[in-house]
C-alpha cells in the first residue's frame, strides 16, 4: 500500500496556531493566516501559556492564546501586522521581565511577546558618542542591570535609575522609571533622546523630540498603548567610582519632610545625588534595610524609638564621588549637610560603597509562594501632612499588617516633561509613597483591603493623589486618572493603535 505524503511539521504548526489565534474571538473561523516565519516561535503548549499567565504580583492570572518568543524585531512586527490585518484583531502584550503586579503585561486570549528570547539572541547595548551627546542605544528588551554593567565597563552611566534593576528598559520607559535620582535628573523618561517603536499598525518608526514627536511623547509613560519600544537612546555621563551612603532617623514627620524638601527644592547635586525616605512602623522586628545598615548595638535603641513614636521616618541620601576625592573631605562634607537637619541625635550612619554596589543594593529574589499587593501613589505636597495622619497613622499603623519596605520621598515637577504621557500631581513638589507589601498566596486580600482604604480616605478627604503603575479597570477611572491629558491620549491611541491591539492588560481601551 502506498504511503500518503507527509505534511511538513512547520506547516502543521502554522495551521494550528493560525486556527487557534484566529478563533480566539469566539466567532467563526477567520481568514487571518500568520506568517510562516513565526511557526517555530509561537508557542501554545501549557508551559508557555502558564509562564505568561502570571506576573511578579502573583495575584492576577490571565491566560493568553499563545506566546511569541521572537528572535528579531521583525518577528514582533510580523505579529502586530497579522493582528492589525485580521478581521477580529487579537490583543498583544509585551513581557519585559514579568515584573508587573496587576496583570499589566498579560493578554487574555491574545498573544504575549516574551522579550527574554530577544535578549538571548542579540547584543542590545551599544555606547555611542555624537557631536553633542554621549548615549547608549539599548534594546527595549534589555535589563537595566545589564545596561549598568555595560556602561560601567567604560566608565559611564545613565543618570536616572530605578531601585530594582532587573527590569526591562522598555517596561520602565512605558511607565516613568523613578528612584532617588529623580528629584535631580527627572524620571527615566526624561532622559531619552530617541526611540524605535513598533506601532499598533505594525510600522517601525524612529522618533524623538525633533522627528515624529507626537509618537515619542506618547510612548514615554504611555503604558504600552501606542507602540512597542524596540530601542531607546539613553543619556549617559561619566560614572562616579564610589558613593557616600547615609541614613538618619526622624521622630517628627514635619522635620522629616522639611529636610527632604530643603534638598529637593535646592536641586543641588553638591548636596545629594540621591534622596529617598523609608518608614519604619511599630509592627515587629526591624527589617533587613535597617539591620544591614545600622550597627547591631544601635538596634535596641532604634526599636525603642519606634515603640515610642509608632513610626520612625528615615532620610536616605547619597553623594557620588570620583577617585580623586579624599574620604576625610567627604566626611566633612557629610557633616556640613546634616549640620542643620533635625534628625534624632546620634542616629545617623554612613558608609562608603562602590557605585555599582549601591545601584545593585536590591537583590533579584523570586518566590512563587509569595504575592506582592503593591500600591504606589503620587501625593501633592500641600496635603502631605493630611496623608501622614489619615493614611500612615490612622490606617497603616493601626492595621499593623504592613510587610516590606515603605518608601516616601519628594520629587520635582519641573524635572518631568509635561508633554509626555505620564501623569503627576499639579504641584511643584509632590511625594511618592510606595507600599511594597509581600504576602502569602492566601492572605493578599488584607493588603488589598488596606490599599482600597487608603484610596477611599484620599477621595473623601479631597487629596488629589495619582496612582503610579495604576491598576484601574474601567474607562471612567482612566479618564479621571489622565485628567486634562485624556483627550490627547485618546486621540493618539486612535492614530497609532486604532484597533486597540497593544497592551490589553492595562485595561484602558479593552475593558476588564
Amino acid at each position: 500500500m502506498a504511503k500518503s505524503p507527509s505534511t511538513p511539521i512547520h506547516l502543521i504548526v502554522v495551521l494550528l496556531v493560525t486556527y487557534f489565534v484566529c478563533t480566539m474571538g469566539k466567532s467563526n473561523a477567520l481568514t487571518c493566516p500568520l506568517p510562516p516565519e513565526l511557526a517555530a516561535k509561537l508557542h501554545v503548549d501549557p508551559a508557555a501559556i502558564d509562564s505568561a499567565s502570571t506576573d511578579y504580583g502573583n495575584i492576577v492570572h490571565s491566560k493568553p492564546a499563545a506566546v511569541l518568543y521572537p528572535s528579531s524585531i521583525e518577528d514582533i512586527q510580523r505579529l502586530v501586522k497579522s493582528s492589525y490585518n485580521c478581521p477580529i484583531p487579537f490583543g498583544i502584550s509585551v513581557r519585559g521581565n514579568g515584573h508587573s503586579v496587576d496583570g499589566q503585561d498579560m493578554a487574555r486570549d491574545g498573544v504575549v511577546v516574551d522579550m527574554k528570547s530577544l535578549r538571548e539572541n542579540k547584543t542590545g547595548i551599544k555606547i555611542r558618542v555624537s557631536k553633542n551627546h554621549l548615549f547608549a542605544d539599548v534594546g527595549g528588551e534589555q535589563l537595566w542591570i545589564d545596561v549598568l554593567h555595560t556602561t560601567a565597563a567604560q566608565g559611564l552611566s545613565p543618570v536616572s535609575w530605578t531601585d530594582f534593576l532587573y527590569l526591562s528598559v522598555g517596561g520602565t520607559l512605558s511607565n516613568a522609571g523613578i528612584s532617588g535620582q529623580t528629584f535631580l535628573h527627572g524620571p527615566q523618561i526624561s532622559n531619552v533622546y530617541e526611540l524605535d517603536v513598533i506601532t499598533g499598525k505594525g510600522e517601525l518608526v524612529t522618533c524623538s523630540k525633533r522627528n515624529n514627536s507626537d509618537l515619542f511623547d506618547s510612548v514615554l509613560g504611555g503604558l504600552g498603548q501606542f507602540g512597542i519600544i524596540t530601542r531607546a537612546r539613553i543619556a549617559l555621563r561619566p560614572a562616579p567610582t564610589k558613593v557616600r551612603w547615609s541614613r538618619a532617623f526622624y521622630s517628627n514627620f514635619s522635620d522629616f519632610i522639611r529636610d527632604q524638601e530643603r534638598i529637593v527644592r535646592g536641586g543641588q547635586r553638591d548636596v545629594a545625588n540621591y534622596l529617598e525616605g523609608l518608614l519604619m512602623f511599630d509592627n515587629g522586628t526591624p527589617t533587613e534595610w535597617i539591620t544591614s545598615f545600622f550597627h547591631p548595638t544601635q538596634l535596641p535603641q532604634i526599636m525603642s524609638l519606634v515603640k515610642t513614636y509608632g513610626i520612625l521616618y528615615c532620610l536616605e541620601l547619597t553623594k557620588y564621588h570620583f577617585i580623586e576625592d579624599i574620604e576625610s573631605e567627604i566626611d566633612q562634607d557629610l557633616q556640613q549637610v546634616f549640620k542643620d537637619f533635625a534628625h534624632v541625635p546620634g542616629f545617623i550612619d554612613a558608609k562608603f560603597v562602590s557605585y555599582q554596589e549601591f545601584l545593585t543594593r536590591v537583590p533579584n529574589v523570586e518566590n512563587e509562594s509569595q504575592t506582592h499587593p503593591w500600591q504606589n501613589l503620587f501625593i501633592p505636597q500641600s496635603r502631605i501632612s493630611d496623608f501622614n495622619v489619615g493614611v500612615l497613622r490612622d490606617i497603616v499603623l493601626k492595621r499593623n499588617i504592613t510587610t516590606g519596605p515603605v518608601l516616601f520621598y519628594p520629587l520635582n515637577r519641573h524635572k518631568w516633561d509635561a508633554e509626555l504621557s505620564a501623569v503627576i500631581p499639579d504641584e511643584d513638589i509632590f511625594y511618592t509613597a510606595s507600599f511594597l507589601h509581600t504576602s502569602g498566596i492566601d492572605n493578599w486580600q488584607v493588603y488589598d483591603d488596606q490599599n482600597k482604604a487608603v484610596i477611599k480616605f484620599c477621595e473623601e478627604a479631597g487629596i488629589k493623589i495619582v496612582k503610579y503603575l495604576a491598576d484601574y479597570t474601567t474607562i471612567e477611572e482612566w479618564i479621571k486618572h489622565f485628567g486634562s491629558k485624556w483627550t490627547t491620549f485618546r486621540e493618539r491611541k486612535a492614530q497609532y493603535d486604532p484597533k486597540n491591539i497593544l497592551s490589553p492588560g492595562q485595561k484602558i481601551f479593552n475593558g476588564v
